[in-house]
């Protein structure tokens, strides 16, 4: 399943947030937000903030469940 969040007006360069976002691409959700919480760069605070808005999208749109 998929879900979508978009995050505008982001005030961080696109190669630096591409960094963190490459590191977190295609991996299940639980592991990303694990590797974004302790991740010490800017991007990587940014990026977890949309995981979590398309994890409640899912959540609140699809009727997903988050446990899957």
């Amino acid at each position: 399943m998929q879900a979508v969040a978009i995050m505008k007006q982001a005030r961080i360069s696109p190669q630096k947030a591409r960094l963190v976002a490459d590191q977190v691409r295609d991996l299940p959700v639980g592991r990303a937000l694990e590797i974004l919480r302790f991740s010490n760069k800017k991007a990587a605070q940014l990026i977890k903030n949309v995981l979590e808005s398309a994890i409640a999208n899912a959540e609140h749109n699809e009727g997903a469940d988050i446990d899957e």
